[in-house]
């Protein structure tokens, strides 16, 4: 019952529904899938694709060895040519600097919203903010999102709290982005929009 409250307390279908009356993408796109499903690859080849100066904001922070050598990877499969921002917390500040004629991916939500929790940042205020630099940034962005919802129910209450705002982040985004792609062993595959 306390993770129900705590949905309803993030905000819950209610939240979710006006986040969709309020907010409309039409040149943004969100990439789910898997871990090591091939959506970041497949992101960043759908920026590059665009022909437009791409930006990458990264998410992600080494806490480890394991950590930074995913990280060092993820630079080495993205090659030159691309500006990185290293922003592990606030991502609408990050978008600002995005002028127009780039084409944004933001790697990853999932790490964001960790990043959220371990801070314990007010989670609804960060999402909120992120939905108007969204509204407002006139280079198109790619959002890369875990899918975490198909497997196992996890044994402890942070974990299925995390699952659930993150499954609740995921709907938002999917209802409000123009395109939706879900990656599985490197096959994107599009829910919502055209390849």
């Amino acid at each position: 019952m306390r993770l129900l409250r705590d949905h309803i307390r993030y905000g819950g279908k209610e939240q979710l529904d006006q986040n969709v009356a309020k907010y409309s993408f039409p040149n943004h796109a969100l990439v789910l899938g898997g871990a090591a499903s091939g959506k970041s690859a497949f992101a960043e080849q759908q920026v590059l694709d665009t022909g437009l100066e791409p930006i990458y904001i990264a998410t992600s922070q080494a806490y480890d060895a394991e950590m930074q050598d995913k990280i060092d990877k993820h630079r080495l499969q993205r090659g030159p040519g691309w500006t990185t921002i290293e922003e592990p917390h606030d991502i609408a500040s990050a978008l600002s600097q995005a002028p127009r004629g780039s084409a944004v991916l933001v790697d990853c939500a999932t790490l964001w919203l960790s990043n959220l929790m371990i801070k314990e940042a007010n989670i609804a205020a960060a999402e909120e903010a992120l939905l108007r630099a969204l509204d407002t940034c006139p280079a198109s962005v790619t959002i890369v999102s875990n899918e975490v919802g198909m497997g196992i129910v996890p044994d402890n209450a942070m974990a299925r709290r995390f699952r659930g705002i993150q499954g609740q982040f995921n709907q938002t985004f999917a209802a409000a982005c123009a395109t939706v792609v879900f990656v599985t062993a490197g096959l994107p595959q599009f829910l919502k929009g055209k390849p």
